[in-house]
């Protein structure tokens, strides 16, 4: 889905190239840097901060050992529209208020798929509240009255509800997602996750599909 990748003239800032959209994107584990996104998000979108929808997405370094505990959630991703953050919560200096705010404002819909699980390790990891999640699985079943896709991955409602391919290899989604500086790779995969999953909520709440 994804198709290419380049930074630009600052360290932070990478642009995911996608089929019709470049998608700005933050990466940063300054949390001055994570509230900075969060308060132009609320400014660009002060037209409809009642109905605000973001795509929402964690990452963490999976354990292959039986029995062991999860890790820390790593990484923190945010979109909306062509806007993704990418939050290295794991190396934060802080974590803002800002973003608890913004997690925890009820008048938004955090969308992504099989959310409840990432809402609850977030909330065990770091304490962090989302105050409205929507699964992305349940919407779409609901919507096109096809109760397959209620328990569909990301992939599959990319391609019924985008008409995209979207490619997920094992070794990126499988990867150190707590190393202090990502891949290109590792960017552009976390990029997609939260981008699409806004980019399906937007078109199911809207009824573009």
């Amino acid at each position: 889905m994804a198709t290419g990748i380049y930074q630009n003239d600052d360290e932070e800032t990478y642009t995911v190239t996608f089929p019709a959209d470049d998608i700005l994107t933050t990466v940063t584990s300054s949390g001055a840097a994570a509230a900075n996104w969060i308060a132009t998000t609320r400014q660009l979108n002060q037209h409809r901060l009642d109905h605000l929808i973001v795509g929402l997405d964690l990452e963490w370094r999976p354990t292959f050992q039986r029995g062991a505990d999860a890790n820390f959630t790593a990484l923190i991703q945010l979109c909306v529209d062509q806007r993704c953050l990418i939050f290295q919560i794991i190396h934060a200096d802080v974590i803002p208020d800002e973003l608890s705010e913004f997690l925890s404002d009820e008048r938004f819909r955090f969308v992504g798929v099989g959310i409840d699980a990432d809402v609850a390790k977030l909330e065990e990891d770091y304490e962090l509240t989302v105050a409205n999640p929507v699964d992305l699985r349940v919407l779409a079943a609901e919507k096109m009255d096809r109760p397959e896709l209620s328990t569909a991955g990301l992939a599959t409602l990319v391609k019924e509800i985008m008409g995209l391919r979207m490619s997920k290899p094992r070794h990126i989604r499988a990867s150190e997602w707590d190393r202090e500086r990502l891949t290109l790779h590792q960017i552009k995969y976390a990029c997609a996750d939260a981008f699409a999953s806004f980019e399906i909520g937007r078109r199911l709440f809207y009824d573009e599909i």
